[in-house]
C-alpha cells in the first residue's frame, strides 16, 4: 500500500485439477451467524463460478501487520521514502530481532471480522520490506525467526478455515531485503522500485516463485492473492504468476497489481464516483480515473468488477500516534457507496505489536457489523442500483428487490425519479415497518415516518415486478 498523505501442510503440495466449488462454497461463509449470503444462486446468473462468491461477499477485512508496528511505524515506506526525522533503515531492519506479538489470537480476529459482518479476510503475508509472516523455507527474514517463532499465516489459516472465513494473501512483489530485487549494498531509498535489468532479476523471480507456490500449497484454501506491484508491474511477469495461481488453485482470485489485468480492480482510499467498466484502468491512489466514469447504468457484460481498499484512520499499519479515526458512520456510508456501485469494501486494520486490535477499530468493526445484521440483505448479494447520481440516497439491487438507502432524511416524502420496474411493495429494514407507495411512469413516491429511524443509513426495501 501507498503512504497516505497528512509448518505442519493443511493440504497436499500437489497442484489442484480443477476447482472444487462445493467445497470451496462452503468455505466462502455458509457457518455466518448473520443474515449473509442468501442469493448465491442469482448471482451466478450473471457471473463466472470463480467470482460468484467474490461478487456476493461486498466486505472484507485488511490486515497490515509486522515488526513495524513496534515503531508505530506504515509498512516499508519509512525505508523506501525516508522523511527527515523518522525512523532508519538500519533501526527499522532491527525490529524483527524484538517482535513478540504474544497476545495474538487467531480465532479472536476472525471472530471480529465476523461481528463486523465481513466475508472475507487478507492478510499481509509478505510487504514491500520483504519481512515473511509465514515460515517460508527460503528467507530468514521471518516471523519464525523472531522471539514470538511461530507461524502467524498457518494460525490464521487454521482459525479461518475452523470458521469457514475466505481467507486471501496480500503477496508484494517489490522486497526491499532480496539482493536479486536490488542491490541491497545501497539504501533502498536509492534503489526501491527494484532493478529488472540486472543479471539477478530473473532469481528474484524464481523466489516469487518459490515463495507463492507455498502459500498456495501448505495453507488450505486461499481465496485470493492481493498483489502490491507498485509502480513498473510488467518486470514482475504477470503471465507466469497468473498461471501458477490456476495451477495450483484454480478458484483463486488474483488483483490487478501485478502487470496484467485482474480478476477485480482496486482503488485505494477512495470509491470511484461512477460504476466501474471494463477498460478502465485504475491506479492505486490516482484518482483521475474519476474523469473517465460515468453515472449512467452500464450493460452487464460491461461492468468490471472492482474492491476499494481503505483504512479506518490514516495508516495501513498499527500507529499509536494517529487518532484521526474515521467515524462508524462515515464507514458504514462507505459501504453503501461502493456496493450502490457494485463494488467491494476492503475496510484495513493494524494490529498492534501484541497482536491485539485497539478498541477504537474495534468499536467501529462492531457498530458496522451491527448495521449489517439489520440492513445486511442491502448489501449481501446485491450488485449496483438501478438509480445512480440521486443526491441524498444510494440503491443497490437483486433479483426482483431495490434497495434505497437514505443518507439525507427528506422533510416530506420521498420522491424518486427513473424506478422502471413496477413496485409492489416497499418497508424499512430498520423496523419492519410498511410504507405506501405512489407510482406513475416518472416517479416513485414513498411515504416516510417524520424521523429516520436509523441515524447511520436507513434503508427502504423494494418488492418488485
Amino acid at each position: 500500500m501507498e503512504p497516505q498523505p497528512k509448518p505442519q501442510a493443511m493440504s497436499s503440495s500437489k497442484p489442484a485439477v480443477g476447482c472444487h466449488r462445493r467445497e470451496f462454497l462452503k468455505f466462502g461463509g455458509a457457518v455466518c451467524t448473520l443474515p449473509l449470503l442468501k442469493t448465491f444462486a442469482w448471482s451466478l446468473i450473471f457471473s463466472d463460478e470463480r467470482t460468484a462468491w467474490y461478487r456476493n461477499a461486498k466486505f472484507g477485512m485488511f490486515i497490515h501487520w509486522g515488526p513495524y508496528s513496534l515503531a508505530s511505524a506504515e509498512a516499508s515506506w519509512p525505508i523506501m521514502v525516508p522523511k527527515p526525522g523518522g525512523i532508519t533503515q538500519t533501526e527499522y531492519t532491527k525490529l524483527w530481532k524484538r517482535f513478540n506479538p504474544a497476545k495474538f489470537d487467531a480465532h479472536a480476529l476472525v471472530d471480529l471480522a465476523r461481528s463486523a459482518g465481513q466475508q472475507y479476510m487478507v492478510f499481509t503475508t509478505k510487504h514491500h520490506d520483504g519481512f515473511c509472516m509465514f515460515d517460508s523455507a527460503y528467507t530468514d527474514y521471518k516471523i519464525t525467526n523472531t522471539p514470538y517463532g511461530k507461524d502467524i499465516v498457518r494460525q490464521l489459516a487454521d482459525a479461518a478455515l475452523d470458521a469457514g472465513m475466505p481467507l486471501g494473501f496480500y503477496y508484494s512483489p517489490p522486497d526491499m531485503h532480496h539482493p536479486a530485487f536490488r542491490d541491497t549494498s545501497k539504501l533502498a531509498s536509492a534503489n526501491w522500485r527494484g532493478e529488472p535489468m540486472r543479471p539477478e532479476w530473473p532469481l528474484y523471480l524464481d523466489y516469487m516463485q518459490l515463495q507463492l507456490s507455498e502459500l498456495l500449497t501448505r495453507y488450505g484454501p486461499v481465496a485470493l492473492i492481493w498483489f502490491d506491484g507498485l509502480s513498473d508491474q510488467e518486470k514482475y511477469d504477470g503471465p507466469r504468476f497468473v498461471d501458477l495461481i490456476h495451477r495450483l488453485q484454480p478458484c483463486t482470485l488474483f488483483n490487478d497489481r501485478i502487470g496484467v489485468p485482474g480478476d477485480y480492480q482496486t482503488p485505494e482510499q477512495f470509491i470511484p464516483s461512477g460504476i466501474p467498466t471494463k477498460g478502465i484502468r485504475f491506479n492505486a491512489v490516482d484518482t483521475s480515473v474519476r474523469q473517465k466514469l460515468s453515472s449512467a447504468l452500464p450493460k452487464e457484460e460491461d461492468f468490471q468488477l472492482w474492491e476499494t481498499c481503505m483504512t479506518i484512520n490514516n495508516t495501513w499499519a498499527y500507529n499509536a500516534n494517529d487518532h484521526e479515526f474515521k467515524s462508524a458512520q462515515f464507514l458504514i456510508r462507505s459501504l453503501v457507496e461502493v456496493a450502490s456501485r457494485g463494488g467491494n469494501f476492503l475496510l484495513n486494520v493494524g494490529p498492534q505489536p501484541d497482536g491485539q486490535i485497539q478498541p477504537e477499530f474495534q468499536e467501529r468493526l462492531r457498530a458496522i457489523g451491527e448495521w449489517l445484521s439489520v440492513n445486511g440483505d442491502s448489501i449481501y448479494g446485491t450488485t449496483y442500483g438501478p438509480i445512480q447520481g440521486l443526491a441524498g440516497i444510494r440503491t443497490t439491487g437483486k433479483a426482483n428487490r431495490i434497495f434505497i438507502h437514505v443518507f439525507d432524511w427528506p422533510n416530506s416524502a420521498l420522491e424518486v425519479g427513473g424506478v422502471k420496474v413496477k413496485v409492489l411493495s416497499a418497508r424499512l429494514l430498520a423496523t419492519g415497518q410498511r410504507l405506501n407507495v405512489a407510482q406513475t411512469e416518472d416517479k416513485l413516491k414513498i411515504e416516510l415516518p417524520r424521523h429516520a429511524p436509523d441515524p447511520n443509513v436507513t434503508t427502504i426495501g423494494l418488492v418488485t415486478f
